[in-house]
């Protein structure tokens, strides 16, 4: 019978005590009365262990793909810059502040002297807005990029955000003082005759940044609950889109779905969002993952602001 050196049973010993603590998830203490054996002991054999390689430990870090992450995604969606917040299973609230912070100091180390920023409304976008710093370059301008007058007592958010981009940029926002959505073309288009409404317009479509998000087409997305369709309406994009951007409704595919709506929409053709020198979708949260890959896929953003969770779903698409 073989005759075990000391140092074999200080081995088994060992891996008893490793299987004690890894395995039955007993404490150091209780492996120490169990086995009549001192805890300092109990620390110094669960150390041999972790040296000999009987135990190994691997840490599977949720952070550690993040610069691969945006390469792949810039690469599948064709950016020029992807930002990735580190959240994992955090709530919407934890995905709106992280995203907007990554947004505003993203938004302030490109501006330019003189750059017009156009930008979107809505929760994420004033997120962001509550994040930005006191910048100092020199005549900025800030325009909203739709109408903010809204068919109901819920907020848009188009004054707070106005409010924030004042305060950092020392300017004045350019609001849309008119509704969203008009009744008619007819009656959009004698809106838009006005010189003032005109100009506004205007600034927005030579603006060279343009900040925007997606929104769904969930029964309380935001553009159902302030007032504009009725309930037909609101089926009908719920049957053929997947979500809008800046009030334009997409196809997964990222096509508009109702020219009629479209024509009746006070807003910026999101077709000039593909000719912006910097265009920024910031959108969090699974119920934006389908409107974003719509978005990404009909090209209306070189920049995209996300969170982890999104961002990995986003790949798989």
């Amino acid at each position: 019978m073989k005759n075990f050196s000391k140092a074999d049973k200080q081995l088994a010993l060992a891996v008893k005590v490793s299987r004690m603590y890894y395995n039955d998830k007993l404490s150091q203490v209780e492996i120490s009365k169990t086995l009549n054996i001192s805890r300092p002991t109990i620390s110094r054999l669960l150390q041999l262990a972790l040296e000999r390689g009987i135990v190994t430990i691997t840490i599977h870090d949720p952070f550690s793909n993040l610069d691969t992450l945006d390469k792949q995604l810039a690469e599948k969606y064709k950016l020029k810059k992807v930002l990735i917040g580190n959240q994992v299973e955090e709530s919407y609230e934890k995905i709106l502040e992280e995203i907007g912070k990554l947004g505003a100091n993203y938004l302030t180390s490109i501006v330019k002297d003189n750059d017009i920023i156009g930008m979107s409304w809505g929760k994420t976008v004033a997120t962001l807005s509550r994040y930005l710093k006191d910048d100092l370059h020199q005549n900025i301008k800030t325009v909203c990029l739709k109408g903010t007058v809204a068919n109901s007592t819920h907020s848009n958010y188009s004054n707070l955000i106005s409010q924030n981009f004042n305060r950092a940029f020392h300017t004045q926002t350019q609001l849309l003082p008119v509704p969203l959505i008009f009744e008619s073309k007819k009656m959009r288009d004698t809106i838009l005759e006005d010189h003032i409404i005109n100009q506004i317009m205007e600034e927005g479509i030579k603006s060279q940044i343009a900040i925007f998000t997606v929104g769904t087409t969930r029964s309380n997305a935001m553009l159902f609950d302030l007032g504009y369709f009725n309930k037909n309406t609101i089926q009908h994009l719920q049957k053929d889109s997947v979500g809008d951007i800046i009030s334009q409704f997409i196809d997964k595919k990222g096509n508009l779905v109702d020219s009629n709506l479209e024509d009746r929409t006070m807003a910026m053709h999101i077709d000039y969002l593909k000719n912006k020198r910097d265009s920024i979708l910031i959108a969090g949260g699974k119920a934006k993952i389908e409107p974003m890959h719509a978005a990404l896929v009909g090209g209306y953003a070189n920049t995209l602001i996300t969170d982890l969770n999104s961002a990995q779903e986003l790949l798989k698409m």
